[in-house]
Parts: structure tokens; C-alpha cells; sequence
């Protein structure tokens, strides 16, 4: 059985819940953490029972080679922890949290580098592994709702307001890559693309200012044939996480459809035959999403979400801000 040697950036919440989720898997091992401040990186390592952790990227590669090293920063780092990363020839694979960076230029360098050094990139949205996902394409490749006219989701998470402030949480702060579009509506845009399989023509967005950055977001991605995707996302707004998606010959809704980890969900089907529930049991996502990975490394399958997906996905992120910030609609 394969060995896989894991390395992790940032020694934030995140990080966490893939030490749980690699803690699941025998053959992964992580060897590493790395944080800009080495004292957090020391308390981390220390917590996991790791016994090596670094300040800088170069020196935690110098001393190690890994399979796969995961990005657990802030959005705004992503993208130059990543080509750091790839430019070692250390590392094998990184896993990138959302979001991939936080701008389509940033992301385009950041697949180029990966590409030209032969090292496997991928978004950490781990939802797409979850099997209830994965049934909802296959009936949907199945003809069980017909053509796909629409998408409607939410992502809602109810923070207090005292609590939205820009020093208690990288969220709520610019610099750091803050705001609802960033940390919620990542989600929401990436399934859209997904199920309509195809980028929007058009965008437009509405947002709720906070002190620093938007505390929620409406958004509006139009497909060929007037299709649409209705998104609504907030810090403000009661905890709702729903999708659902609506054919001319039927309609699949989720709930609870992004952050479930460990919780059981269903999956309901209307059609023209009547209606179908499907019970999901308690699922790691993070741990079917590191599995993934390693077999994307062994070469048994194609990454379920290809960098250039992602890359596509940073150039939706900037117009939704562009139109958020003008009030205007953006074509594409």
C-alpha cells in the first residue's frame, strides 16, 4: 500500500479538519506544518503530534518531499504559496482551500506555473464528493429532470453582528480576502458552472456593505438561453444552505447542501414519476476528497475539479465583484 507524505500551509481553523480527515486515512502521513509565524506552527505541531513545522515555505521543502501539500490560508495567499510550492519540485499535488486565489490573474498564474512544472492542482471544495452531489449529476445525465432551466441556491450563516469585525476574523476583513462573495458565494458559483455545465454570459450582483467588506450578496449568473442562476448568500441572514435545481420534466433539492460534514442529508426528486427521497448517512467530505486526490496521483482518475475549472471560476468571482462594486451588469 502507498505512503503518502502530506504537508500543510497555515495553522488556521481549516487546517484542522484535514488533520482529522488525514488522521482516517492509514496510508497518508503528515510530516509538516508550516505557518508564517513559526510559534503557531510550533502550538499546532505540537497539538497534532507532528514533529516538524517551519516558517517559511523554502524550508520546510528543503528538508522534505511531499505527495501532496495543502493550502489552508487566507484566499490572497493562495495563489504565491502555490507557485512557491510548484516551483520546488518538491511537491507532487496541492489541495488549494477555497478560494483557488483571489483574482482570475492571480489563478492564471497559478495554473500556468503548475502546468509547466507537472504538478496536480485542485480546489479544495469538498462538497463535490460527497455521493449526494454525485447522484444529483448522474440524474441529471440521466434525463430525470429533462433539460436544466435553473439553479437556485443559498449559503447563509447567520453571524452576529457584533461579530462582524474585521480584527476578529479574516472574513470580515479586506486585506486579508474577506467578504461573502469570497467565503460563501464561492460555493453557489462553482455548482452553478458545474450543473450547467458552461460559463455565464452575464452577472449581476447586489450587496450588503459591512464595516469592510460585503456582509451579503445577491447574485444573478445568466446562461445561453436566458437560463439562470439565483444566488443568495449572506452573514446577516438566517443559517440556510439549499440548492436547488429545476428542469423542464422535474426538480432535485438539496438541504444542507455545502457544509455537512459528518451529518446526515437527503436528496429529494420530483418528477413526472412522483417523488423520490434519497437518505445519506454521515459523510467525511474531507476525507473523500483527500481519497480523491491520491488517486488523481496515482494516475486511476482526472481531478474532478481541473485547474482550469477553477481558473475559469476566479474570472466569475471578479465580475460578481465588479458588478457588486458598479451596479452594472457584466457580459462575459
Amino acid at each position: 500500500m502507498a505512503s503518502y507524505a502530506v504537508g500543510i500551509v497555515g495553522a488556521g481553523g481549516i487546517a484542522r479538519a484535514h488533520v482529522e480527515a488525514i488522521r482516517q486515512i492509514e496510508q497518508a502521513v503528515i510530516v509538516a506544518i508550516c505557518d508564517i509565524s513559526l510559534n503557531r506552527a510550533e502550538e499546532f505541531a505540537c497539538e497534532v503530534g507532528v514533529s516538524n513545522y517551519y516558517a517559511t515555505i523554502a524550508d520546510m521543502v528543503s528538508e522534505h518531499i511531499f505527495d501532496l501539500v495543502i493550502i489552508c490560508t487566507w484566499g490572497v495567499t493562495h495563489s504565491k504559496i502555490g507557485i512557491e510550492l510548484a516551483k520546488s519540485k518538491r511537491v507532487r499535488s496541492i489541495l488549494c482551500e477555497k478560494p483557488f486565489t483571489q483574482t482570475a490573474e492571480q489563478a492564471r498564474e497559478l495554473v500556468s506555473c503548475t502546468n509547466n512544472e507537472g504538478v496536480l492542482v485542485a480546489e479544495a471544495f469538498k462538497f463535490r464528493h460527497h455521493p449526494m452531489h454525485i447522484e444529483a449529476q448522474r440524474l441529471i445525465s440521466s434525463g430525470a429532470i429533462g433539460k436544466v432551466l435553473g439553479v437556485r441556491s443559498t449559503f447563509c450563516t447567520n453571524v452576529k453582528l457584533a461579530n462582524r469585525r474585521p480584527e476578529l476574523n479574516w472574513r470580515f476583513n479586506e486585506e486579508q480576502g474577506g467578504g461573502s462573495i469570497y467565503d460563501l458565494a464561492c460555493y453557489n458559483i462553482h455548482h452553478a458552472r458545474f450543473i450547467f455545465g458552461r460559463e455565464p454570459v452575464h452577472v449581476f450582483s447586489s450587496k450588503v456593505s459591512g464595516i469592510e467588506v460585503d456582509d451579503a450578496v445577491s447574485i444573478m449568473l445568466v446562461f445561453d438561453g436566458g437560463r439562470t442562476a439565483q444566488i443568495s448568500v449572506g452573514f446577516d441572514a438566517w443559517a440556510s444552505q439549499y440548492a436547488e435545481i429545476s428542469g423542464d420534466q422535474g426538480i432535485i433539492f438539496m438541504d444542507q447542501a455545502w457544509n455537512n460534514e459528518n451529518c446526515a442529508v437527503q436528496l429529494v426528486l420530483r418528477n413526472n414519476l412522483g417523488e423520490k427521497r434519497i437518505d445519506y448517512p454521515p459523510q467525511s467530505q474531507f476525507v473523500s476528497q483527500l481519497n480523491h486526490m491520491f488517486s488523481c496521483i496515482e494516475g486511476k482518475c482526472p481531478n474532478r475539479i481541473p485547474a482550469e475549472h477553477s481558473e475559469k471560476q476566479m474570472w466569475i468571482m471578479d465580475a460578481v465583484k465588479k458588478s457588486m462594486d458598479t451596479g452594472k451588469v457584466i457580459s462575459l
